[in-house]
């Protein structure tokens, strides 16, 4: 029937609005509501916050500020588990952020462009020569953005022509996109554009996007990812 909460901030008036604010915001979101809060120290609203959640709960709720004995080393604990789960939590984050914000840095690095955020990566698939869908996947600050992913059923082209496929995928997604851009002021979807084309595929694929881009007077990166046997990505192909 009891909680306890402990919040760090880095003044004595942070901490006074960290706790009502995190109070409000915790127990509207639970069915559970004990009959005695136990914190840190007063916050304002506490009463007005206490009434209304003795109406929630259906009897007296009351917050107590412990400041000695059992009481007191339990709201301690509580702030020795907050940090040490904050702690758990930023060396998560830190890497996370390697794995994909560092990773797109690295690519942009390595080709001297300095920070990607927005990445495209442009296939075309076959069934025996016919039946070409183009694909579209995007990522940003080194996640997937599935809901951006787009399949482009080829319509112009007839046979297995990978380069006439892509041109005309590369040639209506960034004609409606630029559509896009003119008609709304929100920028999302087609409207985005990326800060670097990926090609599947070396130089003739790269000669293609760069065609397209050059006609629509579009200034994008656009990089080669050269396959192995195994079709493992092996390099990348970028300004020869």
């Amino acid at each position: 029937g009891r909680e306890h909460f402990r919040v760090s901030a880095s003044t004595a008036d942070n901490n006074y609005q960290i706790i009502g604010s995190f109070v409000k915001q915790f127990y509207a979101g639970t069915p559970f509501i004990p009959r005695e809060i136990w914190v840190q120290e007063k916050f304002p609203e506490m009463d007005l916050i206490a009434e209304w959640l003795t109406k929630r709960r259906g009897q007296a709720v009351k917050f107590l500020v412990p400041k000695k004995g059992q009481k007191e080393r339990l709201v301690e604990l509580a702030e020795k588990n907050a940090k040490l789960v904050l702690d758990q939590d930023k060396d998560k984050i830190k890497r996370e952020e390697l794995r994909t914000i560092g990773a797109m840095n690295q690519v942009g690095e390595w080709l001297g462009l300095g920070k990607v955020r927005r990445m495209e990566a442009y296939d075309i698939s076959n069934i025996s020569g016919f039946e070409s869908v183009g694909s579209m996947v995007v990522f940003e600050d080194g996640r997937p953005k599935r809901n951006d992913y787009r399949k482009f059923k080829i319509k112009g082209i007839e046979g297995a022509d990978d380069y006439g496929s892509m041109r005309e995928v590369l040639t209506r997604r960034f004609t409606h996109g630029l559509k896009e851009q003119k008609e709304s002021k929100e920028i999302g979807g087609f409207s985005s554009f990326p800060d670097l084309i990926l090609m599947d595929g070396g130089k003739g694929q790269v000669n293609v996007a760069l065609q397209v881009l050059g006609d629509l007077r579009l200034n994008i990166p656009v990089c080669g990812m050269v396959k192995d046997d195994y079709h493992r990505t092996r390099g990348l192909y970028y300004e020869n």
